[in-house]
C-alpha cells in the first residue's frame, strides 16, 4: 500500500465502532431540552467534514416537524433567534466560520449545542453554560463523522423532535459494519466494491449524481472525499434539480467530456418513483458524452443506514483512488496553506466583518 502517513485507512476501518460509541456516550451528556412547541427551526452550523452532518440530518430526518437548515457561512440569516435549536459542529473546535456563527447564535438567543473535540468551541459552550459533546481526539475531521453525527441525532431524539433517531442509528451502525467489511484493505480485487470503483474511475474526473435529499447528501460527500482524499477534482448534483438546468449543459463540448468525465449514479431505496425514471431518461440523453456511467446502490434498513452506506463507500473509493495514484490520502496541504494565509492577512478579519454586518 502507498504511504498513508496519518493512518487514514485505519480511521475509516473504525467508523462503525466510532458511531456506536458516540451513540452510547451521547446519552450521558446533560442537555436542557426545549419545551415542546418552542422550536421553529433547527440549524446546524458547520463546514466541510463537520458541516456534512447537517446535510445528512436534513436528508434523513424527514419526519421532523420543523425544518433543518445547514449553514455554511459567516453571517446568520435573520430567522435564527430564540426559537432556534442550533448545533455548532466542528471537530477541531476552531473552525472560523462555525465559531462566528455560534457566537452570534448565542447573542440572538438561540439554544446552542456544541459538538467538538475541544478548542474554542468547547470554551464558548462552557462560558455560555451550553451543552458540549466531546469527540475523541486523533481523527481527521472527515474521518470523525460518527462522533460528530451521533450527538445531533441523539439530542433531536431526546427532544421529541425525531423519536426514531435511536433506531436509525442502530440500523446505520449495523450497515456500516457490513460495508466496512466489504471494503477494507484485506479484500482484494473485484470482490471489494470500493477498489473496483476506484479502478474504473482511474484518471477520469468523477461527476456524482444523487436522487432526492439522501442522494444529494451522499453525492456532496463523494465530491468532498474525492477532493480531500484523492486530491482530485470532482463535481456533484442531484435529481430532480439537475434536470432543470445541468442537463442542457451537455449540448456542447462532447468531444472533450467523453474523454475525461465519468458519471457515478448513487441510488437508494427511498427514492420517489419519478426519480428512477429521471435517472434513466437523463442517462439516455448524456451517456454518449461521458467516458462511462457507473451505478452504485445503497444497502441498509433505514434512511440513515442507506445514506451512510453510500457515504462510506465513497470514502473508501476515494481513498483507494488516492493510493492507486501514489497519493497520501490524509494530509490536506492546500487547506492548511489557505488557513495559514488567512490567519496572517492584514485585511479586516472575519470577526470584525461579522460585527459590522451580522446578517445577510
Amino acid at each position: 500500500m502507498t504511504v498513508d502517513s496519518l493512518g487514514f485507512v485505519e480511521s475509516m476501518c473504525t467508523l462503525p465502532e466510532q458511531l456506536t460509541h458516540a451513540h452510547e456516550v451521547a446519552h450521558e451528556v446533560h442537555v436542557d431540552l426545549p419545551p415542546r412547541g418552542s422550536v421553529d427551526n433547527v440549524v446546524v452550523l458547520g463546514m466541510g467534514g463537520s458541516g456534512i452532518v447537517g446535510d445528512i440530518v436534513a436528508a434523513v430526518a424527514s419526519s421532523l416537524p420543523v425544518p433543518v437548515i445547514t449553514l455554511k457561512r459567516y453571517r446568520l440569516p435573520a430567522f435564527v433567534g430564540p426559537r432556534t435549536f442550533a448545533f455548532a459542529v466542528s471537530y477541531t473546535g476552531n473552525t472560523e466560520e462555525t465559531l462566528t456563527m455560534a457566537r452570534d447564535a448565542l447573542e440572538v438567543g438561540a439554544r446552542l449545542v456544541a459538538v467538538s473535540s475541544g478548542g474554542a468551541l468547547a470554551e464558548l459552550a462552557a462560558s455560555a453554560d451550553a451543552p458540549h459533546f466531546d469527540c475523541p481526539d486523533g481523527y481527521l475531521p472527515r474521518a470523525a463523522l460518527g462522533a460528530l453525527l451521533a450527538p445531533v441525532m441523539v439530542v433531536l431524539s431526546r427532544a421529541g423532535l425525531y423519536p426514531e433517531g435511536h433506531a436509525e442509528l442502530v440500523k446505520a451502525q449495523e450497515q456500516l459494519a457490513r460495508r466496512r467489511d466489504e471494503c477494507r484493505p484485506q479484500v482484494e480485487g473485484p470482490k471489494n466494491p470500493a477498489r473496483e470503483l476506484a479502478r474504473r474511475i482511474g484518471r477520469t474526473i468523477p461527476l456524482v449524481y444523487g436522487g432526492g435529499a439522501i442522494g444529494a447528501a451522499a453525492a456532496q460527500r463523494w465530491k468532498q472525499s474525492m477532493n480531500e482524499n484523492a486530491k482530485a477534482p470532482a463535481f456533484w448534483n442531484f435529481y430532480p434539480e439537475l434536470d432543470h438546468n445541468e442537463v442542457c449543459g451537455w449540448g456542447q463540448h462532447g468531444d472533450v467530456t467523453r474523454q475525461v468525465l465519468s458519471l457515478v449514479e448513487l441510488r437508494h431505496g427511498f427514492e420517489h418513483p419519478q426519480l428512477g425514471r429521471r435517472f434513466d431518461a437523463n442517462r439516455a440523453l448524456i451517456e454518449e458524452t461521458l467516458v462511462q456511467v457507473l451505478s452504485v446502490r445503497a444497502a441498509g434498513q433505514s434512511r440513515l443506514a442507506q445514506c451512510l452506506d453510500l457515504v462510506h463507500l465513497g470514502d473508501w473509493a476515494s481513498t483507494y483512488l488516492a493510493l492507486d495514484n501514489d497519493v497520501d490520502p490524509g494530509p490536506i496541504d492546500a487547506i492548511t496553506q489557505l488557513k495559514a494565509e488567512l490567519a496572517t492577512h492584514d485585511g479586516v478579519n472575519a470577526t470584525e466583518s461579522t460585527r459590522l454586518s451580522r446578517r445577510d
